[in-house]
């Protein structure tokens, strides 16, 4: 991986530095042996019925409201949280949602994203919260479905298997 061509000398530097660290922790920090691939946590996650979805989304959230923070476009901001949508509902698919989701990597995607714009900064932009409080509750409810049919096949299949 190379390394971004942006070099913050302002008070965000540490911020980046953090987040570029928990996209690495959720999208990168687990070699697999015998191959050059990664896998993070994220995917490991989405194991958990329900709560790992909830829990990775809420980490990939915080990216995006972070660039929100800094001004981003709100065009650039909803495809951030369409990354992150994108591996919610492919991963909870069993099986191939998890081969999906350690290819899809939407954190790595939405730090490019962030960097880009960091890169070539346009002029400054105020946060607009009310769209990214419709964007990020959006997101979460989709999640929000996605645990509880998950609870509920769960739930349905204990049932089946003890009779």
């Amino acid at each position: 991986m190379t390394k971004p061509s942006f070099v913050p000398s302002d008070p965000r530097a540490a911020s980046l530095r953090r987040l570029r660290q928990l996209s690495y922790l959720l999208d990168n920090a687990i070699p697999i042996p015998g191959t050059s691939y990664r896998i993070g946590i994220d995917p490991i996650l989405g194991l958990l019925p329900g709560a790992g979805d909830l829990a990775g989304t809420a980490a990939s959230a915080f990216i995006v409201v972070q660039a929100a923070r800094w001004g981003l476009p709100r065009a650039t901001l909803t495809r951030m949280a369409l990354n992150i949508l994108f591996e919610t509902v492919v991963g909870s698919i069993p099986v191939l949602g998890d081969v999906v989701d350690a290819g899809w990597k939407a954190n790595m995607k939405n730090m490019a994203l962030l960097e880009a714009h960091l890169n070539h900064p346009q002029e400054s932009r105020r946060v607009d919260w009310l769209f990214l409080s419709f964007l990020l509750a959006g997101l979460f409810l989709v999640v929000m479905t996605i645990t509880i049919v998950s609870f509920i096949v769960l739930k349905f299949l204990v049932q089946a298997i003890s009779g």
